[in-house]
């Protein structure tokens, strides 16, 4: 393996990983949001939260390419402090929050509407808080669910493309992942080395989606028990 195939996987599993880490608290936080709050705003931001599901991740990439372009009021606004999300790496990780979130908030959103809400009563009953509540009540009994949502998160980033493409380009040690590179080792006609992505991706994606099921099965069969 050359140090640019390791490289492009170091970089891949870096976006996969910080886009994770921040889709976290966010996903909690509108996980939760979405779960017991109800009313018109609610499914507005219901809506724009699986918008990522719907829309080709070409518009997506567009719509940020124009939005943060140097030549955009806001591009021209962020490079004045040395910020810039178009063609970096910076703006991957902004285009996989956005495009992964309902990945991270679907799971755990399922998961807190199907506890009994007896378990919130019961707390509040005993004179705790609802940030109490939250935090040692309600989600220590969604484990699998806040597990699923994160090897979800992290699937779904590794085997991102049109985005990321849109966004970041194909610079190498900057902005090139592994799903980018499949492409472009493919249209130069290097089929070898793009099997190598491609075979790593497979195996990665294979486990961690067996590892969902199994979080799945052990999760029915613990509720059944």
């Amino acid at each position: 393996m050359t140090t640019d195939f390791i490289a492009t996987l170091a970089l891949t599993f870096k976006l996969a990983g910080l886009t994770t880490l921040i889709l976290y608290p966010i996903g909690l936080a509108l996980g939760a949001y979405l779960a017991f709050k109800d009313g018109v705003f609610k499914l507005f931001v219901e809506t724009l939260t699986w918008m990522p599901l719907v829309l080709p991740p070409t518009v997506l990439g567009f719509y940020l390419l124009v939005l943060f372009a140097p030549t955009s009021p806001l591009g021209a606004f962020l490079q004045k402090f040395h910020i810039r999300f178009v063609f970096s790496f910076s703006g991957l990780v902004l285009a996989s929050v956005i495009f992964s979130l309902p990945f991270m908030v679907n799971p755990i959103q399922n998961a807190l509407k199907s506890l009994p809400k007896s378990l919130r009563e019961a707390s509040y009953t005993l004179g705790k808080s609802k940030v109490f509540t939250f935090f040692r009540v309600l989600l220590p009994n969604i484990k699998p669910a806040l597990l699923m949502a994160a090897i979800t998160t992290f699937a779904h980033t590794v085997g991102e493309f049109g985005v990321v493409m849109m966004v970041g380009g194909n610079l190498e040690g900057q902005t090139r992942v592994a799903s980018i590179a499949i492409y472009t080792q493919t249209e130069a006609n290097n089929l070898t080395l793009a099997n190598q992505y491609a075979l790593i991706l497979s195996v990665l994606s294979f486990a961690l989606l067996f590892a969902v099921f199994l979080i799945q099965k052990r999760t029915q069969a613990f509720y059944k028990f």
